[in-house]
């Protein structure tokens, strides 16, 4: 192999490998499930509770609800740090049971916009030749995504749990308990039949001896009298 071949193979080497490097080190590979508690916490009550107390808690801050049931709540609030920017933070809120108590799931999602200008040019009548386009004329302003990214700071989701566990009590108040439903009575053992009786056959009454047939009278004229 000529050196020059040589060189260009062990250069490719070092590419792939520093290709391969940046790769490994992406934020997906990046990414661990660990067994912090920093998105989730457990509280008393029911799920339906915990919801309530998060909705509170987001109305108490001045997000705008998008979604909020038993199960769920969906809020968010805009930001503008800048004449150019806009921000906007989206919270979502998960409520589980486990066990007597509720588990809370949180995330929050920042996202970026940039107003993006495009200028329009505007047509102006030249006599004989027609309409001809100038660059002036308005602009169309428009918000463009340029960022999003869930927010991965622990004082924040620590500072939510915190003023969630305050608005607890009012949210179980006005979220009662539900009705546990009345177990029905088991059910009676099927009773035993009674067997009836045998029946004792009953012999057949034997015929009555005919009786002794009474003879006639004798006429008065067939009894013999007395002579003297």
């Amino acid at each position: 192999m000529r050196p020059s071949h040589a060189l260009a193979a062990s250069v490719l080497a070092v590419t792939l490998s520093a290709c391969g490097g940046r790769a490994a080190d992406s934020t997906l590979l990046r990414e661990s499930f660990d067994s912090g508690d920093m998105y989730s916490r457990s509280v008393p009550g029911t799920p339906a509770q915990a919801c309530e107390a998060a909705r509170r808690t987001l109305l108490s801050q001045g997000y705008a609800i998008a979604l909020a049931d038993q199960n769920a709540v969906e809020g968010n609030k805009n930001f503008q740090p800048s004449e150019d920017q806009h921000e906007q933070l989206v919270l979502r809120i998960s409520c589980a049971a486990r066990g007597d108590e509720a588990l809370v799931f949180i995330s929050a999602v920042q996202d970026r916009y940039a107003l993006k200008k495009s200028p329009t040019s505007a047509s102006v009548g030249v006599g004989a030749l027609g309409s001809v386009s100038l660059p002036f004329g308005s602009n169309d302003d428009s918000l463009v995504k340029v960022a999003s990214s869930t927010v991965q700071d622990g004082d924040f989701y620590r500072r939510f749990f915190t003023r969630l566990q305050q608005y607890l009590p009012a949210a179980k108040a006005s979220t009662p308990e539900p009705a546990t439903a009345p177990v029905p009575p088991a059910p009676a053992p099927p009773a035993t039949p009674v067997p009836e009786p045998a029946q004792v056959p009953v012999p057949a009454p034997s015929p009555l001896p005919s009786a002794t047939p009474t003879p006639p009278p004798i006429p008065a004229a067939d009894i013999p009298r007395d002579t003297h």
